[in-house]
């Protein structure tokens, strides 16, 4: 197989981030989203909530809310499980967490490999190798990114997964990503907001036929311990919610969109649930989108190279 197998459309412009999602309200708050009309669920092994997940989509199928078909569920390979001899059996245990017969979507979640742990020792393994060890550190193991590709491929010829692609990926990774796929990857998903508007990555991916999903697309620090940090409260985005008659997040996520992204944004309280569903009523005029450009900081919340060293006692940059 070789091309794109997901078309540019096929995966719901607005999904749920599952990240940070606690085990005790995962399953009620998935049935919600998805009862209010969420369609594309994004989880990921190392959130760490995966069968609540899978609960939350069993109950809205039991239900007749919706159809498996009719869902879009993408979850993420961890750091540990890169090598090719542990890819089929890390996909599996997801698929059994979930509860599902195949993933919609099936991402690298870091470039970064990891020394692997056995599910018995510890599931899911997070960071540390060893997290009761005196010393402790992340310790990595030398896979190539290509012999972790092929094995992803696999799933795909299996059927158990219909999509790959790859998530904090640079440009650079990209293109050697592209020089030897078999089947191409169709997600590129990224940290994406008016802080960190990336336009040059996110030019590159689409131009060579990966759909861009930004994931923590309302810029809000608050997620990332920057209590005082957030997109929502710049003065350009409050104008344009004004004018508009919308609320701030909903211009942040339609930003997102007009870009030929799709977002997925998270939350908890039901009115911004909604909120976020509910960005194809207006637009943004070109201006508009001008403006929301001058607010780019570069300001990147989820780095390896910034909290490798502070939490894991390792130095691990990604995007140097």
């Amino acid at each position: 197989m070789t091309g794109f197998p997901l078309p540019v459309g096929s995966m719901p412009t607005v999904g749920y981030g599952c990240w940070k999602l606690g085990k005790d309200k995962a399953a009620d708050i998935v049935e919600k989203v998805i009862t209010m009309g969420y369609r594309h669920i994004d989880s990921a092994s190392d959130y760490g909530n995966e069968k609540e997940v899978g609960l939350g989509l069993k109950r809205v199928i039991d239900k007749g809310i919706c159809s498996r078909a009719d869902l879009f569920v993408t979850s993420k390979l961890w750091n540990t499980y890169h090598h090719p001899d542990n890819v089929l059996p890390a996909c599996k245990r997801t698929l059994s967490d979930l509860g599902l017969e195949y993933l919609d979507l099936y991402l690298i979640h870091f470039p970064i490999s990891l020394k692997f742990v056995p599910f018995e020792t510890r599931y899911p393994p997070e960071w540390f190798h060893d997290p009761d060890a005196k010393d402790k550190k992340m310790e990595f193991e030398q896979v190539p990114v290509q012999d972790t590709w092929r094995a992803m491929e696999k799933l795909v010829d299996a059927g158990l997964v219909k999509n790959i692609g790859v998530s904090n990926w640079n440009c650079q990774g990209l293109r050697d990503l592209l020089s030897f796929a078999r089947i191409k990857p169709s997600v590129l998903q990224i940290e994406l907001h008016p802080y960190l508007q990336q336009p040059r990555l996110v030019n590159f991916a689409q131009s060579n036929g990966l759909v861009v999903t930004a994931f923590s697309p309302m810029g809000h620090g608050a997620s990332y311990f920057n209590q005082n940090c957030s997109t929502l409260n710049e003065k350009i985005i409050q104008e344009i919610a004004t004018e508009k008659g919308v609320q701030p997040g909903q211009v942040i996520l339609r930003w997102g969109v007009q870009r030929g992204c799709a977002v997925i944004p998270k939350s908890e309280n039901d009115d911004r649930i909604r909120q976020n569903l509910d960005v194809t009523g207006f637009e943004l005029t070109d201006e508009e989108m001008k403006k929301i450009a001058t607010i780019d900081r570069n300001m990147r919340f989820n780095d390896p190279g910034v909290f490798c060293p502070a939490a894991f006692n390792t130095e691990c940059p990604i995007w140097d």
